[in-house]
């Protein structure tokens, strides 16, 4: 059957020139990117031909496409894409990532049961070819993945688009005030935005989507599994220090707020002098640093890589792998999230409160404004002004179990009854769908 014509809005041609045209010119940018990048994370240096959507391999069987820029996006997207792999084993799954970071989540997530490429630039040609590789029938984009030339192509080909688990702060729309003319129609051509809660919705409409495009599903944050075996992994933790031993995480922590968990430590070390800290950067790059600064604050510092569990006279523990942090939360007593004593916005704040740790943040949580606003209400989160203010609360929870169990239980209910988005989403996708699919066509490409 011939497809459909393809309606476009007035203006969207020369938009599209335009914004091509900047994008080529910047093109050779991309390239010096990749360059400075890969001297701090060499993984940067591989795997070019994926960023410009250069495939050697012959275009494979349909399939349904994920995106998830990094590991949060990955963690965020891993029940709705477990249940998906459940209902529907005959589809092929890829996923694409733009991070290192968060390709190798994909890989040990779901290792060869997907395939996994870089997305490519937003170039024309890189996403007309991208999509002429995959031959997508369906895509699925996590939270606010809005590249106009690449949802454009899935309306060109007649593929449907979700936005899933969207999200869009204020300071996120506000960055899009000079492409709102092209993001917006680019917008109106995706079948469905899921957001995250009402305000995200508003914001969506407000940059350009219809107002019957976008429904309100709730956060899949929520839906996050608690580890298997967690119990036994704490047993594994205890036994390790030899004899019982009170520690606090800083998690996903990024340069600038380094010297703030130095400090935090050896302020609450002078209270409690046994005190571990588990330490886990948000960035790989970072981990050899972490370790060198806590060894050069004259502690003893293990890592998870070397080491396996903290010794008995380790002052900081590195978990310098990725996809056990939740597990390290618990065997916590108080967990600090960073990216929030910078203007990074914050990070999961749900993955503490999920296995029974309360939860520290600072004040810049612009990306979890809706989940930080209802855990502080509910009693699971405290909020430091600034660095001060956050070991203010950490040591008021260290000195007061009833409070942290005050803490624990609230966010455990707020948890409990946040969930239901997954629900939600699986029931929206299932109608697109692909009816069926032969598994003996085409094996998944090796990663």
């Amino acid at each position: 059957m011939p497809k459909p014509a393809i309606r476009k809005e007035p203006g969207e041609g020369a938009l599209r020139a335009l914004y091509s045209f900047v994008l080529y010119l910047l093109s050779p940018f991309t390239v010096y990117h990749l360059i400075s990048r890969g001297f701090r994370v060499h993984e940067y240096f591989h795997r070019w031909d994926e960023r410009y959507a250069t495939y050697g391999a012959q275009p494979g069987r349909p399939c349904v496409w994920l995106h998830a820029v990094s590991v949060g996006e990955v963690n965020a997207a891993a029940p709705l894409v477990n249940a998906l792999l459940k209902l529907r084993p005959d589809i092929r799954w890829v996923i694409t990532t733009i991070t290192p970071t968060g390709s190798d989540r994909v890989r040990a997530l779901w290792g060869e049961r997907v395939e996994h490429v870089y997305l490519p630039y937003d170039l024309p040609g890189s996403t007309a070819r991208f999509l002429q590789h995959f031959r997508p029938s369906l895509a699925l984009i996590m939270e606010t993945e809005l590249w106009p030339n690449m949802l454009f192509g899935c309306r060109d080909q007649g593929i449907p688009v979700y936005i899933l688990n969207g999200r869009l702060s204020a300071r996120s729309l506000r960055g899009y005030r000079l492409l709102r003319p092209l993001i917006g129609r680019a917008l109106r051509t995706v079948k469905c935005v899921a957001a995250q809660s009402a305000a995200d919705a508003r914001r969506f409409q407000k940059l350009g989507a219809r107002a019957d495009q976008v429904r309100v599903l709730g956060n899949l944050k929520y839906d996050v599994a608690v580890p298997q075996g967690l119990d036994g992994f704490r047993a594994q933790f205890q036994h390790a220090l030899g004899t019982p031993r009170t520690a606090w995480v800083a998690a996903s922590t990024h340069e600038g707020e380094e010297a703030d968990v130095i400090a935090l430590h050896r302020r609450l070390r002078a209270r409690w002098p046994g005190l571990l800290l588990l330490w886990a950067p948000r960035h790989p790059e970072r981990f050899a640093r972490v370790q060198a600064l806590a060894a050069d604050a004259g502690w003893k510092t293990g890592s998870r890589r070397r080491d396996t569990w903290p010794r008995p006279d380790d002052d900081v523990f590195v978990v310098d792998t990725l996809g056990e942090l939740m597990a390290f939360y618990g065997c916590a007593e108080v967990a600090f999230v960073g990216g929030s004593l910078q203007p990074v916005g914050g990070h999961n704040l749900l993955e503490p409160a999920a296995v029974g740790t309360p939860v520290v943040t600072g004040p810049h949580l612009h990306n979890f404004a809706e989940i930080s606003r209802l855990m502080d209400e509910a009693g699971a989160l405290r909020i430091g002004a600034d660095a001060r203010g956050v070991g203010d609360a950490i040591e008021a929870l260290l000195a007061d179990p009833a409070l942290r169990r005050t803490m624990t239980e609230a966010g455990g209910v707020l948890v409990e009854q946040g969930r239901g988005a997954l629900q939600h989403t699986l029931e929206l996708v299932a109608r697109d769908l692909p009816a069926s699919m032969d598994e003996s066509t085409a094996p998944a490409r090796r990663l």
